[in-house]
């Protein structure tokens, strides 16, 4: 008992100290429970993995190749680390003949896309940028109506995951969020997304998944990393400060657009069945003895035009947010007008929604920047045009219903 007396008297006699310590010991018996929960979720993810690959082939049928192309530079540098530790060993359980290809330098995915071969299947390791260039590179090929049947699957290891969230199930912790998205590939559910196509006056067309975004908002958020030193108030921060610099924010664009269209059935590929012989010869001996042809003159398409004056404004596909965005036509472009009442220590926003059913887009814009899936472009005037159902991606079971349901 005296032992006990004489700890605690030299505890509250150093408690200085003493606070140090223990809040030392929290920290790192709280780092070293994470580290056991996250091995605990690779070992998991592994021993699903391995059930896969110990399931029989015939002795005629070949191993799966899968192509992965990996951006190292991704999430500060960490993807290479975080793809070895959490998707490799998945991969490999499973039985898969992976072909790891690492970037070196920003825009070499699109190089590698043109060079690569047929696999069957591409697996993109990184973020929204390494992701955008593999579809970009894909869809530029000469061969790319029959390349991009290949399925699609993304394993979340960049900064921003946009497309991620639409294909798996989020999770707080990155090591359960990799391991499911790597496990949704070897269950081998996919579904259709749409694809942006986004086309300059000189340049070769950018292809996107989740859409364009241009306007204050998008300016601000390039601004939020210079306000680190301020923690949880950088964003309010970045806001302010843009604000007082330039008032009012807004935005001249020139919209041109087409009336809407009923997006086409996803029905499966069918060959129709060639006609007999006979049935062939007597139509044509039809055709040149009553000379039925008949020429069709199709109708211009009717284009609208639009002037705009708005703070934001941001085309999207149906991709991103499957619970919330419901849907039936050919495109939707969702162009958001945002007007801000600064008051005296508050403010209101009153948010404009104009739901421009289209396929086909052009406009043109100031000076400034504007975002493709998270990456920035200079400004220019561009044609948008929907790809519909253009891409095969691997995902969940339960976002694969929703997704299926909006797109009907």
């Amino acid at each position: 008992m005296a032992r006990v007396v004489k700890v605690f008297v030299t505890l509250r006699n150093h408690w200085k100290k003493s606070t140090v310590a223990a809040c030392a010991l929290s920290y790192g018996g709280h780092w070293l429970y994470g580290k056991h929960c996250d091995n605990l979720l690779r070992r998991d993810a592994c021993l699903a993995a391995r059930e896969f690959g110990r399931q029989q082939i015939s002795p005629q049928e070949q191993l799966k190749k899968a192509t992965v192309i990996l951006n190292p530079a991704a999430c500060r540098g960490k993807a290479n680390n975080l793809f070895e530790k959490n998707a490799a060993p998945i991969l490999h359980l499973a039985g898969m003949e992976v072909t790891l290809v690492k970037t070196d330098y920003e825009g070499q995915a699109k190089k590698l896309m043109e060079l690569m071969e047929q696999t069957d299947m591409l697996i993109v390791a990184g973020g929204d940028g390494t992701l955008q260039e593999v579809i970009t590179g894909l869809l530029r090929r000469a061969d790319h109506e029959s390349f991009s049947k290949t399925p699609i699957g993304f394993i979340p290891l960049g900064s921003h995951n946009s497309l991620s969230e639409s294909l798996h199930i989020l999770s707080d912790n990155q090591v359960k969020h990799i391991t499911s998205a790597t496990l949704s590939i070897l269950q081998g559910e996919t579904v259709p997304l749409d694809v942006l196509q986004i086309k300059g006056e000189k340049e070769q067309p950018v292809f996107a998944l989740i859409g364009l975004r241009w306007g204050a908002f998008r300016d601000v958020a390039s601004t939020i990393k210079k306000y680190w030193y301020l923690g949880p108030l950088k964003i309010k921060a970045a806001h302010w400060f843009s604000t007082l610099r330039e008032w009012p924010q807004v935005h001249e664009a020139s919209v041109s657009y087409i009336a809407p269209t009923l997006r086409p059935p996803d029905l499966p590929e069918q060959k129709p069945q060639r006609p007999n012989l006979m049935y062939r010869i007597a139509l044509f001996v039809c055709l040149s003895v009553h000379n039925t042809t008949s020429f069709k003159l199709e109708e211009p398409e009717r284009w609208d035009e639009r002037t705009l004056s708005t703070l934001e404004l941001s085309i999207q596909t149906q991709n991103k947010n499957p619970v919330q965005t419901v849907s039936t036509f050919y495109l939707f472009f969702n162009i958001y007008i945002y007007i801000y009442f600064y008051l005296v220590a508050t403010t209101t926003k009153v948010t404009g929604c104009l739901n421009c059913l289209l396929s086909c887009l052009s406009f043109s814009e100031g000076a400034g920047f504007y975002n493709i899936d998270n990456e920035e472009y200079e400004a220019m005037s561009v044609e948008v045009r929907l790809l519909p159902r253009k891409l095969h991606f691997f995902c969940s079971a339960e976002r694969r219903e929703q997704l299926l349901t909006q797109v009907l």
